[in-house]
């Protein structure tokens, strides 16, 4: 039985902090503040001309190199709503937090934007930490928030919609691609020491457990931030394994593909799948260092359709030329869109209201047709795979043909019936 319990680990993200006289002030002002703060009721939200939102993301720490670009391609969505009048004709405030990649933080910026800010609604978190610090913040205080990055599935929440992948739609086509396609049967699993990793590695030894001839050889964790590969990269080649399925998030890959290549393990020696490496990161890796190797999203920069033209060159118009989208940026983007077409079909801003309406909305992004599922508020996504390029970019090699059903807790599979949730 897989249990989720105690897995929620800050580490060294979190720091003890001293009471000063000025800090206990606050504190005070903070429980009368929240005394006095509505409680179990939506906030009051679109009043007057406009209507605040909230962007929360690690604005500085470890996830930085990731969510910066998400909070960019977040508050494009809202410009461009605001452009073309608003939503129920009021103009968007965003609110910005930074959860500086400490899980704490995020759930303190949660009750501020909600009780506070009294926001309509939160888009933001990226790993499963932080998502899993504030969802009982969004749940007992009927807040809501569009989540926009693949996790490791076996959650829903009436109070989160997930506009990035669940399992079904990244990690689980990615293994079978790997033994299907590539002819992979060594497993070494390697990750950062939280949530997501964790889980997905429980989900991936299930799945490979049920496919004849494959094994796992190993599974390592680092924690977040951690930067000397020396070790594990000897053990990486001791193992014999034919792929790595890599889970490390943040600047760990900076440090991991850095190191693999000094020790002359490339893509062609050495297969890597990766699930949080996307476009942005490459910039901060070296396209040089990640040439060759895969990754599997559900939406890369150079994904053809009209939609995604329009939107690379908006965001590239906003922010720079030599800026980058990716999967996690367009399912950012994708966020203000969704929610707006369900608080204009709620003809309200009230968060029950907004979640009944969601139910069944279509939107056309730049990943493709993309549909809010009637009851789990997951998306339907088509899965790509990728290689990595000289020039940054992706070549895709794979995808699912059409989006596919989220179906977080695997229902489908009959190899992840043991698989439970717990605590």
């Amino acid at each position: 039985m897989l249990s989720l319990k105690g897995l929620l680990r800050p580490g060294s993200l979190r720091h003890p902090r001293r009471l000063s006289s000025a800090f206990v002030v606050a504190l005070v002002a903070t429980v009368v503040l929240s005394a006095c703060a509505p409680r179990g009721a939506a906030p009051a939200a679109g009043t007057g001309d406009t209507v605040k939102v909230g962007v929360l993301h690690s604005l500085s720490g470890t996830m930085s190199i990731s969510e910066v670009a998400v909070k960019d391609g977040t508050l494009l969505a809202i410009e461009e709503i605001n452009a073309k009048g608003g939503v129920l004709g009021k103009k968007i405030v965003p609110v910005l937090e930074d959860g500086a990649s400490d899980w704490p933080t995020f759930a303190e910026k949660a009750k501020k934007l909600i009780q506070q800010d009294q926001v309509a609604t939160v888009f933001g978190c990226w790993t499963s930490a932080s998502r899993k610090a504030v969802k009982p913040v969004f749940e007992s205080l009927k807040g809501l928030l569009w989540y926009p990055v693949q996790y490791e599935g076996l959650e829903d929440s009436p109070n989160i919609f997930y506009t990035g992948a669940t399992t079904n739609q990244q990690i689980v086509p990615a293994v079978e691609y790997l033994v299907k396609d590539l002819k992979k049967t060594k497993f070494f699993l390697l990750g950062s020491d939280y949530v997501f990793p964790r889980t997905s590695n429980t989900i991936i030894k299930a799945q490979i457990a049920a496919i004849p001839g494959t094994s796992v050889v190993a599974e390592e964790y680092t924690p977040l931030g951690h930067t000397d590969y020396a070790t594990l990269i000897t053990k990486i080649r001791a193992s014999n394994a034919d792929v790595v399925f890599n889970t490390l998030n943040g600047d760990s890959n900076v440090a991991f593909f850095k190191q693999l290549k000094d020790a002359g393990i490339t893509a062609d020696r050495l297969t890597t799948l990766s699930v949080s490496i996307a476009e942005e990161e490459i910039g901060g890796i070296g396209a040089d260092v990640m040439a060759g190797h895969l990754t599997a999203w559900n939406y890369f920069q150079t994904t053809k359709n009209a939609e995604n033209d329009t939107f690379v060159k908006a965001y590239k118009a906003k922010y720079g030329a030599n800026r980058v989208t990716d999967d996690p940026i367009e399912a950012g983007y994708i966020g203000p869109y969704l929610w707006k077409a369900a608080v204009e079909k709620a003809g309200s801003f009230e968060v029950d209201k907004v979640r009944t309406a969601a139910r069944g909305i279509k939107f056309n992004a730049p990943e493709g047709p993309v549909e809010i599922h009637a009851s789990n508020q997951h998306i339907y996504k088509t899965v790509r795979i990728g290689k990595a390029r000289a020039d940054g970019m992706f070549d895709e090699v794979w995808n699912s043909g059409k989006p596919v059903e989220p179906d977080p807790y695997l229902k489908t599979y009959t190899w992840a019936k043991d698989i439970k949730v717990g605590g």
